[in-house]
């Protein structure tokens, strides 16, 4: 069973290249592999020889613009079981777009989100014919979906043969997917500001480009080594601002009832699932902002504290500590309010709860 992210690529793969007469060729691959319970049966090295063979793609050069130099942007989307044993994927056509906008803003050729969202659906649907796919288990729902598995589909787009500073002219994109479990499994999901920053103005903050991550895997990583789940970016200018966490957005329930997140500019990463927990709200009648929120104002008024991504659904912050002050939240449980759009979202997606929204899309077999 997953527990976050495991480097287990599923045998059926998708690679799309941009060509010099300005149109994409694609090709979906069957890698090598045997049933899913025979894979489970094989002794550690075997099982890992197989893997390396499904993760090798050696018709992609080593040395180019995104292995040197972090030139290159991905994506990351869920395919959830359902109870009537078929899978439907969170909203591709988001994430088709925002694909589309990264690579606009590397100035490489952008991937057409329809030939996104279509690849998507047949790498899902053809793993799925494979025997490798989640399968929904009612014991979820009484833990509020936090131990469900999903099918995590990652794209994302790698550059042609290269050195030297330069952007890609005739990118491919790759479809890999691979199972996936909690993300957030802290004992204490406590957190604490970091004075790394993760993005200035006029940068590549808004991007979900590789080199982005540098920074916020350093910053989680000296947030775990102190005691804390996650570390909290503020603002590059003023260093007063809350941006978001090392790897998701954040929100904060307020003292007055209003829901707050930072808003968007150029430093913060439109997340699919914040602006789906932003729609929730507002459809359950809480009124919601997005704004600037000084860490000082979160210290003294929030009440209820949450991340949201793609990896970790809502995962409430039970406490933040800045500068050597720290405030906890809701007596270090999670809210009330938390919890209802926590099990919201993952009704809608696991096919507990009407999608009143429609953003749940079939998966073709």
């Amino acid at each position: 069973m997953p527990k976050g992210f495991t480097l287990e690529v599923n045998p059926f793969v998708y690679l799309a290249k941009y060509n010099e007469d300005g149109k994409w060729t694609q090709e979906f691959k069957e890698k090598p592999h045997l049933s899913k319970d025979e894979e489970e049966a094989m002794p550690a090295e075997k099982r890992m020889e197989l893997l390396h063979q499904r993760n090798s793609f050696p018709e992609l050069p080593l040395v180019n613009y995104t292995t040197q130099y972090g030139m290159g942007c991905f994506e990351g989307l869920k395919a959830f079981p359902q109870k009537n044993g078929s899978l439907r994927v969170f909203r591709p056509d988001e994430n088709a777009k925002r694909m589309e906008t990264s690579m606009k803003g590397l100035y490489m050729p952008a991937f057409p989100p329809e030939m996104f969202v279509e690849a998507v659906k047949k790498v899902v649907a053809g793993n799925k014919r494979l025997g490798f796919y989640p399968v929904y288990d009612p014991e979820w729902e009484k833990e509020d979906f936090n131990f469900g598995h999903a099918s995590y589909v990652r794209p994302f787009s790698y550059s042609e043969g290269a050195i030297g500073l330069g952007i890609a002219r005739f990118p491919w994109v790759v479809m890999v997917s691979t199972g996936v479990g909690a993300y957030f499994m802290a004992d204490k999901p406590s957190a604490v500001t970091t004075n790394m920053i993760r993005a200035n103005h006029n940068g590549t903050g808004w991007i979900k480009c590789d080199a982005n991550y540098v920074v916020a895997t350093l910053a989680k990583k000296q947030a775990n080594a102190q005691g804390f789940m996650e570390a909290i970016f503020l603002d590059a200018c003023d260093r007063k601002y809350v941006e978001e966490g090392s790897s998701c957005n954040i929100f904060f329930l307020l003292n007055d009832g209003s829901l707050v997140t930072p808003e968007l500019g150029d430093t913060i990463l439109p997340g699919i699932t914040r602006k789906s927990i932003i729609q929730i709200a507002r459809d359950m009648g809480i009124k919601t902002e997005e704004r600037k929120i000084a860490i000082e104002e979160v210290l003294s008024e929030a009440k209820e504290v949450f991340v949201t991504g793609t990896a970790a659904g809502i995962s409430y912050i039970d406490s933040i500590t800045h500068e050597g002050k720290t405030a906890e939240f809701n007596n270090g449980k999670i809210g009330d309010i938390s919890h209802e759009l926590l099990i919201t979202l993952k009704g809608i997606q696991y096919g507990a709860k009407e999608d009143k929204f429609g953003w749940m899309v079939d998966v073709e077999e």
